[in-house]
């Protein structure tokens, strides 16, 4: 019987959680504050990703490697979801001017 090996289908699984995760972070976080927060992913993203060049757990690297993406997937969606809430696409917020 062959042997079953679960790294990859947690790599998977992870990837599915945060960005599950990080899409309504991305909607409710646009809402509340627009888009100039969009430093604080980028820069999250850069650190989760160099430490992931330095951790010696396999497992863990790659965690944090998938989560520095994450965050750079949702600091180039902060600006989408920018565009759908200026289009009329999403839920604006009435305490915010948008230009």
């Amino acid at each position: 019987m062959p042997e079953v090996y679960f790294e990859g289908f947690l790599i998977g699984l992870a990837a599915f959680v945060l960005i599950g995760i990080f899409h309504p972070v991305v909607i409710r976080v646009e809402y509340h504050y627009g888009k100039r927060v969009w430093p604080i992913f980028l820069i999250a993203g850069l650190a989760a990703t160099i430490v992931s060049l330095f951790l010696d757990q396999r497992m863990l690297s790659v965690l944090f490697g998938v989560l520095g993406f994450a965050l750079f997937w949702s600091t180039l969606e902060l600006f989408k979801q920018h565009e759908r809430v200026v289009k009329g696409q999403a839920k604006k917020n009435p305490k915010r001017k948008y230009s």
